[in-house]
């Protein structure tokens, strides 16, 4: 390399095309020292300037080879795998070296010419392996780690102690010769044993070869996992390292086993802790074995007090022992610290079961849910009331909802719930698992709630739980209840149920009640007081002091309840509504009978009852009537049927929806109508939305006898959707009706034209109600008592009356017999009678008086309702205390259909 005037050095000329070739050939080896070739391409075809700091490292010595041999490497450069020398012709001479005033300068670094070759294996590894492998490769070097910390801390003792040893041994010896100078120098020597000495350093000896191999073993012990776990990281590797092989890899296979173990195996974490706390009381045990004076014994206690303690070790005395303390009590910490983290999995785990509802219910005689619907508050409320007589009882709720949703929605609900408490859990019906968790076997009544939405869907999940019910195999101590919507999959349910299965059609239950109270307004309030449990209802029980009595003294044998019918024990258990007043009590018997309450009654002597005359007044023949029907239902079909029934001959349905006219004779057919078997009614049909008034001012509204809205098929999957269009329809009609009214002209002329406020507003309404019934399906409580207080309509709240019908069929199955003849077509129903079919004008009568009269008629009287009350009394108390009574009066009857 020249040099110039001022003493620097000039770059050295460009490497020769051999030097070149030879670096560009070997680029996939080159050191990472070298630059590549295109370094010195792109810094214009000349070297680099080497800094002068590094020139010292070249070599200074004369080749003194001959010149075809090659300089020795650098020692920088064996600090790599591959070395590249430089070739001779490169070399420094001899006579340059001398010359040179400073040091040849080392070249910069350069670049690393490997930056486009593949990761190395271990980020591959990264990039490619599992979540798991990570875990265990840093588990392996924390092992790793714990484990050179015992073997140092081992390997440091032992020599330690051998140390000590031999000089503990060297000068005992020179003890002993000092001794035996000193006893020789006494003549005493012959009473001394030296047996017993050789013999105690025998055992010395030998108790401190034990304590080495107790050491060792611990040492050895210890290295296993980690032998284990390095020789399965190899041969994962190895595995790895073959493309063309699919097999999984050793430590995905265990790791596989670890999970499977873990995860089948409840007690297996628990039992792991063990484990690994017993191995670390006897390694650590051993170990201070090893490095102390201590019994074995002692020392496996003094290994447990570190590892349940690890502020213990602060009195360690010795290098040794206190580096095997300091790792027992390392250990310890890690092992507490799992057992913390496995009691607060568990305590979470248990709590969190609890919060969503999946412990056992240990419970008997209890009520059981099924479903979640709008009517469960309805449901809840009714048996609260059922219960209340008896201290409160026990419902549970098993729905698949989260259990503190369900609480949470309970806990709104704004009534009593008097002593009766609500457990709810989350499961599916469909799963024993599930049913058995809630005491299924031991519930007095099952009850399977549809579902809101699809009418088929809803059936065909009810069929299923039946089919989940019947197959516990413990049996099923109660019966169960099941609501359906369509009637159509009714003798489905009860041909896969059997006995057991008592059904409520929904649909059909509100579908008749509506055609009963649009031929008699004001009978919904008086179902209300039947089937819910606030006032009156039904039961039924044996009196054996009644036997041998006939039927007409059984009727008033009660003070405080109304006989409606017997349960004939002769005829298998068939009850027998508004029997013969002949019919005589037989053994077995039962009274069915409209009471207060289950306890509130009881037989008692004979009253002293006035002779009833008959009064003859013949009974006017049924009219022929006009019936709007608004809206379309799927049981529509059903309810023409009754219609039909019910109606006196030449009656008129009109049918009043958005359904094609082409179409609904279609739908009625495939529903089941027979339109040629229609014997009282005649179909008008008319094509409209019920809730466009110029659709509904194209209808006759005022010369209508009853108008039926439903809530139609489109919308009754949502009910606030249902009563915001029934609703709607109905205040359409009330006001369009008070429009065309003679009566409103004289109204007009007494509010200013115009300036009608709320209350005249409803109070045509409430005029127009007067001349027409219209009997609206609801089916949100809440829009009830908008109806309630207005007075416009006589409503039938429809989830209400189910849940009733629901709560009385769970407390007493027989009940629905009663009920399914109520509302059939044949049999008998209740009715709301005028007051001259028993009395005059004036009269002064008893309730028994008047029941006895019915009797004539082979009526039941039981209630009545004052011409100024705007509700009906069923089982009035005082029955013998005689009133005046008005030909406006009214009076609730069972009697037989006419």
């Amino acid at each position: 390399m020249p040099v110039e005037a001022d003493g620097r050095l000039t770059p050295p000329s460009p490497p020769p095309p051999s030097f070149s070739a030879a670096i560009s050939s070997s680029s996939s080896t080159r050191d990472w020292f070298f630059p590549s070739p295109s370094n010195f391409v792109h810094h214009h075809q000349s070297p680099p300037e080497f800094p002068r700091a590094r020139s010292r490292r070249f070599s200074t010595i004369p080749n003194r080879t001959s010149p075809s041999s090659t300089p020795p490497p650098p020692p920088y450069a064996t600090r790599r795998r591959r070395v590249v020398y430089f070739p001779h012709h490169l070399s420094p001479k001899p006579e340059q070296q001398q010359a040179l005033p400073v040091p040849l300068p080392q070249p910069p670094p350069p670049v690393d010419s490997n930056a486009d070759r593949p990761a190395p294996k271990k980020k591959h590894l990264l990039q490619h392996g599992t979540y798991f492998e990570l875990l265990r490769l840093a588990l392996i070097r924390w092992h790793f780690a714990i484990s050179a910390s015992f073997l140092i801390a081992a390997l440091a003792s032992l020599l330690h102690k051998n140390l000590s040893l031999r000089n503990q041994v060297v000068d005992l010896q020179d003890e002993i010769a000092r001794l035996n100078i000193g006893l020789l120098a006494c003549n005493v020597s012959s009473s001394i044993d030296f047996r017993l000495l050789e013999t105690a350093a025998v055992d010395l000896y030998a108790g401190q070869g034990l304590k080495h191999l107790s050491l060792i073993a611990s040492l050895a012990l210890l290295s296993i996992p980690l032998l284990v776990f390095k020789y399965i990281d190899l041969v994962s590797k190895s595995r790895s390292s073959d493309a063309a092989s699919e097999e999984v890899s050793l430590s995905k296979q265990l790791a596989y086993r670890v999970d499977v173990f873990l995860s089948v195996h409840p007690y297996s974490k628990p039992l792991a802790l063990l484990v690994a706390t017993l191995l670390l009381i006897i390694l650590g045990g051993l170990a201070l074995f090893g490095v102390t004076s201590d019994g074995l014994a002692d020392c496996l206690w003094l290994s447990w007090t570190y590892v349940a303690d690890s502020g213990n070790h602060a009195d360690s005395e010795g290098i040794g022992p206190r580096l095997v303390s300091v790792s027992i009590s390392f250990g310890g910490m890690l092992v507490f610290a799992m057992m913390l983290g496995l009691v607060s999995d568990a305590i979470s785990e248990k709590f969190d079961s609890l919060r969503k509802g999946r412990s056992e219910v240990v419970e008997q005689n209890h009520t059981l849910i099924l479903g979640w619907s709008d009517k469960l508050g309805s449901l809840l409320n009714q048996l609260a009331i059922a219960n209340e007589s008896l201290g409160g009882g026990t419902v549970v709720v098993m729905a698949e909802r989260d259990k503190e949703e369900m609480e949470l929605d309970i806990g709104k609900m704004e009534f009593d719930f008097k002593g009766t408490s609500v457990i709810c859990r989350s499961g599916s019906p469909l799963i024993l698992a599930d049913l058995k968790k809630v005491s299924v076997s031991k519930a007095r009544a099952i009850i399977v709630l549809a579902e809101d939405g699809n009418a088929d869907q809803s059936d065909a999940r009810a069929l299923r739980t039946v089919l989940s019910l019947t197959g516990v195999k413990e049996g099923l101590k109660g019966h169960i209840v099941v609501e359906l919507s369509d009637l159509d999959n009714e003798v489905l349910v009860k041909l896969v149920g059997g006995e057991l299965v008592e059904t409520v059609v929904a649909h059909d239950v509100i579908g008749r009640l509506m055609i009963q109270c649009a031929r008699q307004p004001g009978l919904a309030q008086i179902w209300e007081d039947i089937l819910g449990f606030e006032n009156c209802e039904f039961y039924i029980q044996k009196w054996p002091q009644l036997d041998g009595m006939q039927f007409e003294d059984v009727l008033i044998s009660f003070p405080d309840a109304i006989p409606c019918g017997v349960k004939v024990a002769s005829c298998g258990g068939k009850i027998v509504l508004n029997p013969d007043d002949s019919y005589a009590l037989q053994e077995g018997d039962e009274v069915l009978v409209i009471a207060e309450d289950d306890d509130s009654y009881a037989p008692a002597a004979l009253p002293t009852v006035k002779e009833a005359s008959f009064v003859n007044v013949d009974r006017s023949t049924r009219k022929p009537q006009t019936i709007l029907l608004c809206g379309w239902r799927r049981d529509i079909d059903d309810m023409i049927v009754v219609l039909d029934a019910f109606l006196a001959p030449c009656s008129e349905l009109w049918m009043f929806n958005d359904v094609p006219e082409n179409e609904r004779e279609k739908k009625l057919i495939d529903g089941g109508l027979d339109l040629s078997r229609l014997v009282n009614i005649s179909l008008v049909n008319r094509e409209g939305n019920a809730v466009i008034r110029r659709h509904l001012e194209s209808l006759p509204l005022e010369s209508f006898d009853s108008i039926l809205i439903l809530a139609d098929e489109s919308v009754e999957d949502s009910a606030i959707q249902a009563d915001s269009r029934s609703l709607a329809t109905l205040l359409l009609i009330r006001d369009i009706q008070a429009k065309r009214l003679p009566y409103r002209e004289a109204m007009v002329t007494s509010v200013q034209r115009g300036s009608f406020s709320q209350g005249s507003w409803i109070g045509e309404m409430q005029q127009a109600s007067d001349k027409s019934v219209i009997i609206s399906e609801i089916l949100d409580p809440r829009t009830k008592n908008l109806l309630s207080m207005s007075k416009i309509s006589d409503y039938v709240l429809s989830n209400e009356l189910v849940s009733m019908a629901l709560a009385m069929v769970a407390e007493d199955r027989q009940i629905n017999h009663v009920l399914e003849e109520l509302f059939a077509e044949e049999g008998n129903e209740l009715q709301i009678r005028e007051a001259d079919l028993y009395l005059r004008e004036g009269e002064e009568l008893s309730f028994y008086e008047i029941m006895l009269r019915a009797r004539q008629r082979k009526e039941i009287v039981i209630g009545y309702r004052l011409c100024n009350a705007e509700r009906a009394v069923i089982n009035p108390p005082a029955k013998a205390e005689r009133r005046r009574w008005s030909v406006k009066d009214m009076f609730v009857v069972i009697a037989e259909k006419e």
